[in-house]
């Protein structure tokens, strides 16, 4: 068997508004892995051939998890999106559940449905009926502390989800998906997400002088919660499964090692290799190795784009308690996505009303 992370943000640029990073984790049997490194190392020698022959080194393949019998061969992985076709979509669907870069399925102004259809599908295939903003955040572990409450947010805000999705849909979506997984044996494991409120987020730059490193940081933290959480949901088998997860790179930043071996320090963490596009590390066992890789574009991972979901709903969610807080004070004010030009018009007309309310500009608003 073999287990899949993926791990994406949304928020990193605003001012306004949390940081939000998230993951999402897949179990992989051990026959699927074995049929889809056939299918893929085929395809690969296809691709070389066609490389050979036009001179284009680049074989354009979905990033995925690597057979545990040939770890290191990039072209024997599992492809997810191959796997789960007959109800997984890469783009937007009004029949299947799209599981995309959060980029290619919401855009303002088009509502959280797109999102919502995947990700409540996804959680509720996991026996998750998530009806509350309390509910969600609590499930996913991504406010323990209760920041979100402490400022700039409606008293007793708990908004019902699902927002702009059906009921009725995604129980027709998650049934199929459900089917789909027990008959593949793949199935997903945990959602899990980080909140990072304008607060937090200050005191992490205070401390790492750099938002990349403070990014880093946060990400994977969270992907050793996750790999900590894993073992109790394979629990039944006591057979040690290798792991690849697939960051999205964070801002400008090629090297991982010395972060990683901060998280986690009872193992040596060797880079394979470090690049613009990508940088790949392993660690553990040869039997059941860890790989771990930040890559441009990761979202073309699935469990990467079910993260990119993830982290966009709830950050969406986030600002609309945001400006429902401030509408209250402020009727006239127009909402924000709190992104750089219209953040500083926002900051602009609560001025005075934030200096009445006595909230700290370090607390609603982001420095870098």
């Amino acid at each position: 068997m073999g287990i899949l992370i993926g791990m994406d943000e949304a928020g990193y640029g605003p001012h306004l508004g949390p940081l939000v990073v998230a993951a999402s984790a897949w179990y992989v049997p051990d026959e699927i892995a074995a049929a889809e490194t056939s299918t893929a190392t085929r395809s690969g020698r296809r691709k070389s051939a066609d490389s050979a022959h036009d001179g284009n080194d680049n074989d354009g393949n979905t990033a995925v998890l690597d057979s545990p019998a040939d770890f290191r061969n990039p072209k024997s992985r599992v492809d997810l999106y191959r796997v789960l076709r007959s109800i997984v979509a890469k783009s937007r669907s009004d029949r299947r559940i799209a599981i995309a870069d959060s980029k290619v399925l919401y855009a303002p102004g088009l509502g959280l449905r797109q999102l919502e259809r995947g990700l409540h599908a996804v959680l509720l295939s996991m026996r998750q009926t998530l009806s509350c903003w309390s509910e969600i955040v609590q499930y996913c572990g991504a406010d323990l502390d209760g920041h979100h409450a402490r400022v700039c947010w409606p008293e007793r805000h708990d908004c019902s989800l699902p927002v702009d999705a059906t009921s009725v849909e995604l129980r027709r979506l998650e049934a199929r998906l459900t089917r789909l997984c027990d008959a593949t044996g793949v199935r997903p494991l945990l959602i899990r997400a980080r909140l990072v409120f304008p607060q937090q987020f200050n005191q992490l730059i205070d401390h790492y002088d750099n938002k990349a490193t403070a990014l880093s940081n946060v990400t994977i933290g969270l992907l050793r919660e996750v790999m900590d959480a894993i073992p109790a949901l394979v629990a039944e088998t006591s057979q040690a499964a290798p792991i690849f997860a697939v960051c999205d790179k964070h801002g400008g930043r090629n090297f991982y090692t010395a972060i990683l071996q901060h998280h986690f320090s009872e193992h040596w963490i060797a880079p394979v290799f470090e690049s613009h596009a990508e940088s790949h590390y392993e660690w553990g066992q040869p039997e059941a190795p860890t790989r771990v890789v930040f890559q441009m574009n990761g979202e073309r991972f699935m469990p990467t784009a079910l993260a990119s979901m993830t982290a966009k709903y709830l950050r969406e969610l986030s600002m609309q308690a945001f400006n429902k807080y401030w509408q209250a004070h402020i009727p006239e004010i127009k909402p924000t996505a709190g992104y750089y030009r219209d953040a500083w018009r926002f900051k602009k007309e609560i001025a005075a009303k934030q200096k009445e309310l006595g909230i700290e500009d370090y607390a609603v608003w982001r420095t870098r």
